[in-house]
């Protein structure tokens, strides 16, 4: 069944109810499968069966009382318009409160500065009716949709005093007037929520700046013309021109010139990464001192600048395992705070026959019950965590990713690629005759010169020069011959040695041992004049362990992490593979096919009735069935695509540095969670007694329902100091 997904703006949410109320409203349009309404970002994700209409899912929306607007719509002004529309109303408040809070702070002292009692009417009527509009409105639409949010107990909770103190005046009692508690909690509330605001606009900035590297032109060569386009107007094969210091406009081929290129803001790699001719450049990345002329590949929508985005707004939008708990407790709190708050009224009421402070106790408990902080508890930690994750290059596919890797207690590694550099390198090189090292590469790169195999690459990467080969002979599984200086020369296996019959001096011993390591060995042979064949030199070839492998796998046994091998490899190799990085465990000569297998071998854990979370990090294709089987699965970034669809975090960079640090991020960023949720509970748990019991009035308990919402987000955005171990290696 085909699906589409729509992202739509929630104006008018402001608690946990209320994300709750808008997600039943859209889950009842026909055809609905699933929708996630996040708080914090007041963004609705809903993934829909193809003929559900944009327009039915905004009206189910305008019917629950909110304002659901279209994201692309509105996208460009949206920054504006908020910070316009949230300042004016609290410096008004603020104006309109000190008359009211400076005479309660004075009277003390012994002065008495309360305004008339028809002046204070007039100001507290302007505050309730006036600035304390939304909260009306908002309850007004929550009860029509027979449910309840933050607004709906503020404004039955500010009318109270509100109503209470016009009663007073009415009776002529001018000395007993409460109009400075409706004033001062609706400001007070104002002033949370426009700290609030601002401190979730912090939250997003990991998005603001990933998309702030998108350049809007490009310079693109045309007809033997130079000319500047708007970005959305090149096409893949453009040929795009890349001066010194400018930030690369699309991903590409170099196909001209030699630069560096900073990519600090998408891989969090620290040091330039120099790109040469057939070298590939990513859009948003900076050039560094030389000009680059590129082939494009991708641009826009399938550009990596905007996979890396859509997969950190996807993380952002998605809800956390712990965040449906809440989300169902938030469905019964304004209810059960309404039913606390009248019990609260009847019981001070006939027990001290005191009528108005009964009102004024249940006032508190209406003001000081927030299920605003609930609501925005988990969001706010996900958004920080997953942003600083990505500005470190480690993208999260989701939250529930990001939840679940703080239980990883074990990860398992494919070899080749992951733990190793994925290539071979030429380590061991003995010296038969009397040339020299170079004059042994020379000799061997120019037998190998213009040859595409990974071991020939390995020879011309060491060689300073090499000289001019004749009729260059391929010799199929065994290796290379070519003429150079008359003299005919071989390049090639032992098998192959042997069936030429070369001389073999003291060999044996040196061959044995390579072989024994898991080296591929080749030997560089010529023929002699008086008949014969002499080898030259010995060239060992392996695929290197990475330079940070070792104490990246003692950063995961600090975090309690065993680590395990999974490789095709032979046993001897695998294991001193496994030796020289003190891996916990090793497991060798597994097909592809059986990765996934051996996953699900690991999380049962034999030698004990828990069950291991296990992480498996791979890069190829091979590695997607074992990616997909584990608790989590890890894509180094720089394998294949199809490895990186397969799993829940890819790293942008082959530092293996990362996994540890995504495990920290993940434990840190759920802390916060916890940490908040404590919070959240810990305001009205404490709160909510006390203030039914007469120990709140109800301008501290407005004072403590800001301070909550606003403590929550502040605690949240503590993960933005969080520094990555790989950074230092």
């Amino acid at each position: 069944m085909k699906t589409i997904q729509y992202h739509l703006n929630i104006e008018g949410m402001s608690c946990a109810s209320c994300v709750s109320r808008v997600e039943k409203a859209i889950k009842k349009v026909d055809g609905v499968i699933d929708v996630s309404v996040n708080l914090a970002t007041e963004k609705a994700t809903i993934n829909a069966d193809t003929h559900v209409k944009l327009e039915a899912l905004m009206s189910a929306v305008d019917k629950a009382g909110y304002r659901a607007i279209k994201i692309s719509d509105q996208q460009s002004g949206v920054k504006k318009v908020n910070k316009q529309a949230s300042i004016w109303p609290i410096v008004i408040s603020i104006i309109l409160a000190i008359p009211f809070a400076l005479p309660m702070l004075l009277k003390p002292f012994g002065f008495h500065l309360m305004m008339p009692a028809w002046l204070q009417l007039v100001i507290a009527s302007i505050v309730q009716f006036g600035l304390g509009a939304k909260f009306y409105r908002s309850g007004f639409n929550a009860v029509k949709a027979l449910s309840g949010n933050m607004d709906l107990l503020v404004a039955i909770g500010t009318s109270a005093a509100y109503g209470l103190s016009v009663y007073q005046l009415i009776m002529g009692n001018d000395e007993h007037l409460y109009f400075e508690s409706s004033v001062i909690i609706i400001t007070l509330i104002l002033l949370g929520k426009w700290l609030e605001s601002r401190a979730k606009h912090q939250t997003t900035q990991a998005i603001e700046s990933l998309s702030a590297l998108r350049p809007d032109v490009a310079l693109v060569r045309l007809d033997n013309q130079e000319i500047s386009l708007p970005i959305n107007q090149v096409k893949v094969d453009d040929i795009v021109i890349i001066k010194p210091g400018e930030r690369i406009p699309v991903d590409g081929v170099v196909i001209e010139g030699a630069s560096s290129s900073d990519e600090s803001m998408l891989t969090g790699e620290s040091f330039p990464v120099n790109k040469a001719v057939n070298d590939v450049v990513t859009g948003g990345t900076i050039n560094g001192e030389g000009l680059l002329i590129v082939k494009t590949t991708a641009i826009q929508a399938d550009s990596t600048l905007s996979k890396i985005i859509e997969m950190v707004e996807s993380a952002q939008a998605k809800k956390a395992p712990i965040q449906r708990i809440v989300d169902r407790i938030s469905a019964i709190f304004v209810p059960v705070i309404l039913l606390i708050a009248l019990v609260t009224l009847l019981a001070w009421g006939v027990i001290s026959h005191d009528w108005q402070q009964a009102l004024l106790h249940a006032v508190a408990v209406l003001v000081i019950a927030c299920p605003c902080a609930l609501g925005l508890a988990t969001p706010t930690a996900i958004m920080v965590g997953t942003g600083v994750a990505a500005s470190h290059g480690i993208l999260i596919k989701d939250a529930e990713a990001l939840e679940t890797l703080h239980n990883i207690n074990m990860v398992a590694f494919d070899k080749t690629g992951t733990l190793t550099i994925g290539k071979p390198e030429l380590v061991e090189m003995d010296i038969m005759g009397s040339e020299t090292p170079d004059q042994i590469l020379s000799l061997a790169a120019s037998l190998q010169a213009g040859s595409e195999h990974p071991l020939a690459k390995a020879i011309l990467s060491k060689a300073k020069e090499y000289h001019y080969a004749q009729n260059i002979t391929s010799v199929a599984g065994s290796g290379v011959m070519a003429t150079v200086d008359n003299t005919e020369y071989y390049l090639g296996s032992l098998r192959w040695m042997k069936s030429l019959n070369a001389h073999f001096i003291g060999m044996e011993d040196k061959i044995n041992q390579l072989s024994s390591k898991g080296y591929t060995i080749s030997f560089l042979a010529k023929q002699q004049l008086e008949g014969g064949v002499v080898i030259l030199a010995l060239l060992g070839f392996a695929d290197v362990i990475k330079q940070e492998a070792k104490t990246a796998i003692e950063a995961l046994h600090q975090l309690n992490v065993k680590t395990v091998m999974l490789t095709g490899d032979n046993q001897k190799v695998a294991n001193m593979v496994g030796q020289q990085l003190s891996l916990d465990k090793v497991i060798a000569e597994v097909l592809p096919q059986d990765k996934a297998n051996y996953i699900y071998q690991l999380q049962q854990n034999e030698n004990s009735t828990a069950v291991n979370k296990v992480a498996m990090v791979g890069d190829g294709i091979n590695d997607a069935p074992a990616l997909a089987a584990a608790d989590i699965g890890i894509a180094m970034g720089t394998g294949t695509d199809v490895a990186m669809h397969a799993a829940s975090i890819t790293l942008m960079r082959g530092n293996l540095f990362l996994i540890s640090d995504a495990i920290d991020i993940s434990r840190r960023t759920y802390n916060k969670i916890k940490q908040n949720l404590f919070w959240a509970f810990f305001y009205n748990l404490i709160g909510i007694p006390l203030a039914a019991l007469g120990f709140l009035n109800p301008m501290i308990a407005g004072a403590a329902m800001a301070l909550s919402s606003v403590s929550v987000v502040t605690n949240a955005l503590l993960l933005k100091r969080w520094k990555a171990k790989s950074e230092n290696q």
